[in-house]
């Protein structure tokens, strides 16, 4: 069986830490080679791993990416086009959910300012496979949330994938990819980038050890590693969409992570029936086979049973293909995209729907969400005293806690605001 059946007893927790302590190491001094070593370094990596060549230029300014576009047969350019509006769409929703606001305090006012930052760094991978969706995927969220200046990150990029950068309203795409363009965006290179305030966007281990790296100095979205998947079926599921689901997981890399929780037995074995027949024409079963043996199916005495299965796995991306699916949604808390209904394929959310396929894995979506607007957003407070006599209450509540703080030059500060 490519599906090996455990016990629900069996299944833990995906809580791992995302980055081993090797690549961590050999992370740290890519990163530490282009912070002192600026262009040179960069370049030399990047022909190094056969990203560019000699001479080749590292960035495509907004003229670069326009002749690409031009390029583009029409019906990619549409696709590009509607794709990037039905994310823009849902990205211009979340940037309207928060808004500046001001309350009332003793004596004046205090409030939120909601403000993007001024630059952003957006990375799409393009080692095994050129992916534009995820050029879309954060560029345009980017622009949602207002961010002036946004450069997106592609190794070797294809012209699908610099079309996409065009239509996301990038003003620049490097050509390069791994820990050292994860440096770049952290620190800059003189004469080629200016320093990101934010790095956002998938990647692989480097990629995610680089960001690790430089978290602190730059925001960063989260620290992803392989793709997830856990379908939660019951009798009612089609065994041809649970293994076609699967796989549409599975071949993204080996070490995604694709998983069946069910309560339904013969769920299990038709399963494994066509996952061996979808293999056998399908061009990518070699990464998808190796995957599939990272996953397993879970067979739960009860509904119950399997909705605390779930729970615990908190996967990257969750599928309910059951009878009453939109009855046992909200009874599900931990997931990073939830896909409710079996005409709601994790693909179509992959693809630009609307909302965004950078999600958090690793069992991290217990304390994070995917990308969005609010990555690119600081929340900044402030307060005006108008009136000191009506803030007089305010102020000796301020003397009296420092005091109890053992911290005087905190009371004195206070107390010259006595009126």
């Amino acid at each position: 069986m490519i599906l090996r059946t455990v016990a629900p007893s069996e299944v833990q927790s995906l809580l791992r830490d995302p980055v081993d302590a090797e690549t961590l190491r050999r992370a740290a001094e890519i990163v530490e080679s282009v912070r002192t070593g600026g262009l040179d370094a960069l370049r030399g990596l990047a022909e190094r791993f056969g990203e560019v060549a000699p001479g080749q230029p590292l960035v495509l300014s907004r003229d670069d990416m326009k002749a690409t576009w031009d390029a583009l047969p029409l019906a990619d350019q549409e696709l590009l086009t509607r794709t990037a509006a039905r994310i823009r769409a849902f990205a211009d929703m979340q940037r309207a959910s928060i808004a500046s606001s001001e309350i009332a305090i003793p004596g004046g006012l205090a409030g939120q300012a909601v403000e993007p930052v001024e630059r952003a760094g957006c990375y799409a991978p393009g080692g095994r496979y050129p992916l534009p969706s995820s050029v879309l995927m954060t560029a345009v969220t980017a622009r949602a949330a207002g961010v002036e200046f946004v450069t997106v990150a592609s190794p070797k990029p294809a012209p699908i994938t610099i079309a996409a950068a065009w239509a996301a309203g990038a003003d620049q795409l490097l050509c390069t990819g791994g820990a050292h363009t994860i440096a770049a965006f952290a620190y800059g290179i003189p004469g080629l980038i200016e320093r990101c305030d934010a790095v956002v966007g998938p990647g692989n281990r480097w990629v995610t050890a680089a960001k690790k790296l430089v978290s602190g100095l730059v925001a960063i979205d989260m620290l992803a590693g392989p793709s997830e998947l856990v379908v939660f079926a019951d009798a009612t599921a089609d065994a041809r969409v649970v293994a076609a689901d699967l796989l549409a997981q599975a071949e993204h890399d080996p070490d995604a992570l694709p998983i069946l929780v069910t309560n339904h037995e013969p769920l299990i074995a038709a399963t494994n029936a066509e996952l061996e027949r979808q293999l056998a024409t399908l061009p990518t079963a070699e990464t998808a086979r190796a995957a599939l043996g990272n996953g397993y199916a879970v067979l739960a005495a009860t509904p119950d049973m399997a909705v605390e299965v779930v729970d615990r796995l908190a996967p990257e991306h969750l599928e309910l293909l059951l009878a009453n699916a939109a009855a046992v949604a909200p009874r599900l808390r931990h997931w990073g995209g939830l896909f409710i209904g079996s005409g709601t394929a994790e693909v179509l959310g992959d693809y630009g729907a609307g909302p965004n396929h950078t999600l958090p894995t690793g069992g991290t979506a217990r304390f994070t969400g995917g990308l969005s607007v609010f990555h690119f957003l600081r929340i900044r407070t402030w307060m005006r005293i108008d009136v000191a006599a009506e803030a007089q209450e305010l102020v000796e509540d301020a003397v009296r806690l420092a005091r109890h703080e053992g911290l005087e030059a905190h009371a004195r500060s206070a107390e010259l605001r006595r009126a």
